[in-house]
């Protein structure tokens, strides 16, 4: 046996030599193709993720064919359910799905690393720029602050047409916004994503807690009352319930969802881990709508088996995110706990937070970066002003705005590429490790009813504090020699035309984002010349 083993080695090693040279020709294959049709959206692609969905859509999905529109769909729910940049993690993903994980990498890098390049370039110059800036300079500032919260406020008028699918997460929204402008703190706006969640979650299963509820409350009656055993009690607060749903119906209404009261001769109420046949797309225009806990959707998707978003095993997946939580979890409780912690690690813990809770994309990143660095004194009102403004108008997601930060938070300590790592890394980091880790177990967790709904919570809550940050910006875009660390922009009405007119370009007129910034500037020069 051994003499046959030795014989056959040469064999054996010529084989495995082929199988590592096809497998490093596949990867590099796919790094090629990546390269091929990626290499030019991280230069050319604007105006923030609703622009780069649909530019993704036109070429993966119509042009391409690398997945098809369902396919498209499922990614869009998943981006949309997790923190993150959303257009980033739709090409990251699209990438793996068509080349594999290295090639989604190098995506992800492809794509970035200009607008980061961009944002570091600007992050040096500014750390350069001296604490009192000539008038011209504040009032192109404070005009390019003004359609800035324009193009801004129109994000935040998109995304809750797609968020809003009923009556409470319109209420949600308003909540959130409401709750956002009331109230600072860095652990508030975690907390209102979770009430949301839970409150979605409480609404859409009333119904099933409400049988419960009734039938525990005759099972306890008849006990009491006639000393029955706990199964007769039991079968006749059953028949008791099919007659209330009997009566109910009758009257035309119902006190359990329509999947439990059209099956009255078997009446139970259902699981809480029950599963849905369809998937909804989270934040989408054309989303299912969930009413009274059931999910309505007039257009019933199927994904096939060869299509399904299973990239990688669920116990992979399931590792990855059990990695980063820890992680995670780590990385915050040493900087609750630990008094004198180095400025690096705050910066990159307080990035690291907001990149794990930040839902609905690069307008939400707005009002939590401002609490981390601003409030935190690193970063002053008028420079993150300056920032927030340029870096609209640059290519690629706009969480590329945390290198700017990075920089700034800590020029006057450490070398500034250190700082544009930090938040480049930070920042992106948990969006990436999570949405790469669900795609394992998305396919299972996707129909679990209670985490639809849950999602559907936290979306609209994240976009009720884009309305926030609008609120904020618009408290402290008025930049001048007077203010030079902000004031309201409606001090002067010729702002307001500003903030006005990015916003109707952009909605009606379908106005770039970069050209609605560059407008903006010349009109605050156009204030000042007849102010001057």
């Amino acid at each position: 046996m051994i003499h046959e083993c030795m014989k056959n080695m040469p064999s054996i090693l010529r084989f495995l030599l082929t199988c590592k040279k096809n497998a490093a020709s596949k990867i590099g294959n796919g790094i090629a193709d990546t390269l091929r049709h990626t290499w030019y959206l991280g230069l050319t692609c604007f105006g923030g993720p609703p622009v780069h969905f649909q530019i993704f859509q036109r070429l993966f999905v119509d042009k391409y064919a690398w997945i098809d529109e369902q396919m498209y769909k499922e990614i869009f729910s998943l981006c949309q359910a997790l923190p993150g940049p959303a257009s980033t993690k739709m090409l990251y993903a699209i990438n793996i799905i068509h080349n594999g994980l290295i090639a989604g990498v190098v995506s992800f890098f492809v794509w970035c690393l200009p607008g980061a390049i961009a944002a570091f370039g600007l992050g040096v110059g500014v750390s350069k720029i001296n604490d009192t800036l000539p008038a011209p300079a504040y009032a192109l500032l404070s005009g390019l602050n003004a359609a800035t919260v324009g193009i801004i406020a129109l994000a935040a008028v998109q995304l809750s047409q797609k968020a809003i699918t009923d009556k409470l997460t319109r209420i949600l929204v308003f909540a959130a916004a409401c709750a956002g402008m009331l109230y600072n703190a860095l652990w508030y706006f975690p907390v209102l994503m979770i009430m949301a969640g839970a409150c979605t979650i409480f609404w859409d299963y009333r119904r099933q807690l409400h049988y419960a509820t009734v039938k525990l409350i005759i099972r306890l009656q008849k006990i009491i009352a006639c000393g029955c055993s706990p199964g007769d009690a039991n079968e006749e607060a059953q028949v008791n319930l099919d007659e209330i749903e009997l009566q109910d119906l009758a009257n035309g209404e119902s006190c359990m969802p329509a999947t439990v009261s059209h099956r009255l001769a078997s009446v139970k109420p259902p699981s809480a881990g029950g599963s849905v046949t369809a998937l909804p797309v989270i934040g989408h225009a054309d989303s299912d709508v969930v009413i009274d806990g059931t999910i309505e959707n007039d257009t019933t998707r199927f994904v096939p088996p060869d299509l399904e978003l299973q990239v990688l095993s669920w116990k992979v997946g399931i590792t990855i995110i059990c990695i980063f939580f820890i992680s995670f979890i780590v990385i915050m409780v040493i900087r609750a706990t630990v008094p004198s912690v180095p400025l690096a690690f705050s910066i990159f813990a307080n990035f690291y937070l907001a990149g794990t809770i930040i839902f609905g994309g690069g307008p939400v990143v707005v009002p939590l970066l401002r609490e981390y660095v601003v409030t935190e004194g690193w970063v002053s009102s008028r420079d993150f002003l300056l920032g927030l403004a340029i870096c609209q108008a640059f290519p690629g997601p706009n969480f590329n705005f945390a290198v700017y930060l990075g920089i700034l938070a800590g020029h006057n300590n450490y070398n500034l590429i250190t700082g544009a790592v930090l938040g480049f890394f930070a920042i992106f980091t948990p969006g990436i490790v999570l949405h790469t880790g669900t795609m394992g177990v998305w396919k299972s967790l996707r129909r679990h009813r209670w985490f639809v709904c849950a999602l559907r919570g936290i979306n609209a809550s994240a976009v009720g504090l884009i309305f926030t940050a609008v609120y904020r910006l618009w408290q402290q875009g008025f930049l001048s020699k007077t203010f030079t660390s902000g004031s309201s922009l409606g001090l002067d009405p010729w702002w307001v035309v500003i903030s006005a007119t990015a916003f109707v370009g952009g909605r009606w007129f379908n106005l770039a984002a970069p050209v609605a910034i560059v407008l903006g500037g010349t009109m605050g020069m156009v204030w000042y010349g007849v102010n001057s």
